[in-house]
């Protein structure tokens, strides 16, 4: 099969300084930190080559929605509507360098020490961080296989916490379960909310990565009164595979709720995007639809190959197909290997996977498998991977 224009080749990504090519050394394929191996968007570059060409590195004009429709604000506002249908005022968006870090100031903004913020497990580790450093408490709800994909038990999730739940911590499309939410799960999650008095925090950062047969829905496009208690996080650092340019943005379903958080975090404490994540998120959301128009098919054939290897070669790990994100949720209990299965593929198969407890601590057993790469590469990945089980069980 002839590779795609954006594949890149193994020489090319051993050179690189990224964190995902160069923390584990030349002998370890890594499978781990989400990011893609693929080059990136035709206009990102452009954006990119112009700025280095002109030597443009100031102060950007562009930053947020005080610039009208030609800043970052604007160019999120029409990406939303394009992709989704939904509406949004571009006065009501927050640039952020870090998604994270607007993360943990809307946990700060919305709750008190001691607080419960409600969060689905397994879940994405700067979310248990956000919770356990701001001294607010973990109420968690275990997303469970009904034997074909994670099921959100909504009845069970009504009665978890108490009046001092404070938030949902929301993650749309689920990382690191690939979990789509549907319309009628989005709805009962958003109408608990109302009832209860929570904010919610929505993380929809892989919202440009859903294959077909499934569509994200942006929580606070369900209703005004949904909106008027959600606070959306994404950027196109996932989706475009720009996450070193540290742009992104935070979207208050009301200015209501926009100043009830900044009388509690100023925008300075925020930080701000400089102008190379600017100008390439800009670039990426107005322009880079059709290279992911190639990129989602791709992966896409990545995530059906990894589906069959599994259930052909390794029978005794169990996994749902993800139906967004290029992550895949492996639970490896019954291998019986002999210790945590993050550590057990990285010595034995030379595999690098994110370690399930960092996302779960009760869940050791597990890894998170970014099959995000060429095909070539992750054959490789999944004849060490097999290769490391057969030898443990001789």
């Amino acid at each position: 099969m002839r590779p795609a224009s954006f594949e890149l080749p193994m020489d090319v990504l051993r050179t690189r300084q990224n964190a995902k090519w160069a923390r584990f050394g030349p002998e370890i394929l890594p499978a781990w930190v989400a990011e893609m191996d693929f080059s990136i968007a035709y206009p990102i570059r452009r954006a990119i080559d112009r700025l280095v060409g002109e030597q443009e590195f100031g102060y950007p004009f562009r930053a947020g929605g005080g610039h009208g429709d030609d800043g970052l604000a604007g160019a999120f506002a029409r990406r939303m509507r394009a992709r989704f249908g939904w509406e949004v005022d571009p006065a009501l968006v927050q640039p952020l360098s870090d998604l994270v870090q607007g993360t943990f100031a809307a946990v700060w903004a919305f709750s008190e020490p001691g607080d419960g913020v409600l969060l689905h497990l397994p879940a994405y580790p700067p979310f248990h961080a956000a919770i356990h450093d701001t001294g607010r408490r973990l109420d968690a709800q275990q997303l469970r296989s009904d034997g074909s994909t994670y099921v959100l038990d909504l009845d069970e999730m009504r009665g978890i916490g108490d009046a001092r739940t404070r938030i949902l911590m929301l993650c749309n499309p689920q990382n690191p379960t690939g979990r789509v939410f549907t319309r009628d799960e989005l709805l009962a999650m958003g109408q608990m909310a109302i009832a209860r008095d929570w904010i919610i925090i929505s993380d929809e950062i892989h919202s440009d990565l859903v294959y077909d047969g499934h569509a994200h829905i942006p929580i606070a496009s369900l209703s005004p009164e949904i909106a008027a208690r959600t606070v959306t996080i994404t950027s196109a650092t996932k989706g475009f595979n720009i996450p070193g340019l540290r742009c992104g943005a935070m979207h208050f379903g009301t200015a209501a709720l926009r100043e009830r958080f900044h009388a509690r975090v100023p925008s300075r404490v925020l930080g701000a995007p400089g102008i190379v994540g600017i100008e390439a998120t800009i670039a990426a959301w107005d322009q880079g639809q059709p290279w992911l128009d190639e990129v989602v098919p791709y992966l896409d054939a990545n995530r059906q190959r990894l589906a069959a290897f599994l259930k052909a070669e390794l029978p005794g790990i169990r996994f749902h197909a993800p139906e967004a994100t290029y992550l895949c949720w492996l639970d490896c209990s019954d291998l019986g290997l002999p210790g945590k299965a993050a550590d057990f593929f990285q010595e034995r198969a030379r595999v690098a996977f994110s370690p399930g407890e960092a996302f779960d601590p009760a869940n050791d057993r597990a890894v998170r498998f970014n099959f995000a790469t060429s095909a070539p590469i992750l054959e490789r990945i999944l004849g060490r991977m097999a290769e490391a089980v057969r030898s443990n069980m001789r």
